[in-house]
């Protein structure tokens, strides 16, 4: 019997590859980072990378001690065959916020897809804050994606994840080949949120109505410890934020079958994008702990 001591799956099995499998083209990288509470602030006490990752040290941003984690492919994006993994453990009450330079770039493939597995564990008390900058894949790129958290009781996760419609300065607006993404997350008390979709343009359906739209986001919020309160506060916080952006932005809040809640949005260009994430941003970082919205640097 083979035993992975991990507390994550390994990478891509039943995702495509079989356990052992390497596909014949691309790279296999893989980053693995966990990180530890040391009085006021966030540090990382162990890390491993493989390109094409490069590994790059948190930066401390403010106060708040939260790891602020740059997630660097110095390649520049991914190309067909590529298999990226990355796996984070947070230790009790540590607080990590997680973001890239720039976009993620998805190169054009006549074959192989591209993989990206993220697997977030999220420990008693801790605070993860995922806000990567866009996926974007070029014209005829095949991608797949899986984002996985788990927390722990008192744990919460603030997830963002957003994808392009293309390179849409160059006209490119839903002419990839395929594209998968699923993101789940699992609450101590075995709750989870799935959410999953498959865009295939060449098909009849294509991308539905989101043709008509250059971007498609989600934002969750995730967190045993919020009361139901605080929860319907900032949920009508949330709705006047996205009234507000009518017509550039098209979106809405709900609450899952979980304590937390979701926002689902559809964008016209990258400024609104942008503009609306950083209003969601501020007001749940501002009613949960009372934080400002940090000047992020990119490099």
């Amino acid at each position: 019997m083979t035993v992975n001591p991990s507390p994550f799956p390994l990478p891509f099995e039943g995702r495509g590859l079989r356990r052992g499998e390497v596909s014949s083209v691309g790279r296999v990288g893989e980053l693995e980072l966990a990180y530890h509470r040391r009085g006021r602030h966030t540090v990382l006490l162990r890390s491993r990378s493989r390109s094409p990752w490069h590994l790059f040290p948190p930066i401390t941003l403010d106060e708040t001690g939260c790891a602020y984690t740059l997630l660097l492919n110095p390649s520049g994006g991914l190309v067909g065959g590529d298999r990226l993994s990355l796996r984070a453990t947070l230790g009790k009450d540590a607080h990590v916020l997680f973001s890239t330079p720039s976009a993620n770039r998805v190169y054009r493939s006549a074959s192989e897809t591209a993989e990206q597995s993220v697997d977030l564990a999220v420990g008693p008390g801790a605070i993860l804050e995922w806000l990567p900058e866009p996926t974007i894949p070029f014209a005829g790129s095949r991608f797949r994606q899986t984002i996985h958290v788990s927390l722990q009781p008192g744990a919460t996760a603030l997830l963002w994840d957003a994808i392009a419609s293309g390179r849409v300065a160059r006209g490119e607006r839903w002419v990839f080949t395929d594209l998968e993404n699923e993101i789940r997350i699992t609450t101590a008390a075995g709750e989870y949120l799935l959410d999953r979709y498959h865009v295939h343009p060449e098909k009849k359906t294509g991308a539905g109505l989101a043709c008509d739209w250059d971007y498609v986001a989600s934002l969750y919020l995730v967190s045993d410890t919020v009361d139901a309160e605080i929860r319907k506060r900032l949920e009508e916080k949330i709705a006047v934020i996205l009234d507000e952006c009518a017509g550039s932005v098209l979106a809405g809040v709900s609450k899952p079958a979980l304590p937390g809640l979701a926002v689902k949005l559809v964008a016209r260009s990258a400024p609104d994008l942008n503009g609306v994430l950083e209003s969601l941003w501020g007001a749940i970082r501002g009613q949960l702990w009372g934080f400002p919205v940090p000047a992020l640097r990119r490099y």
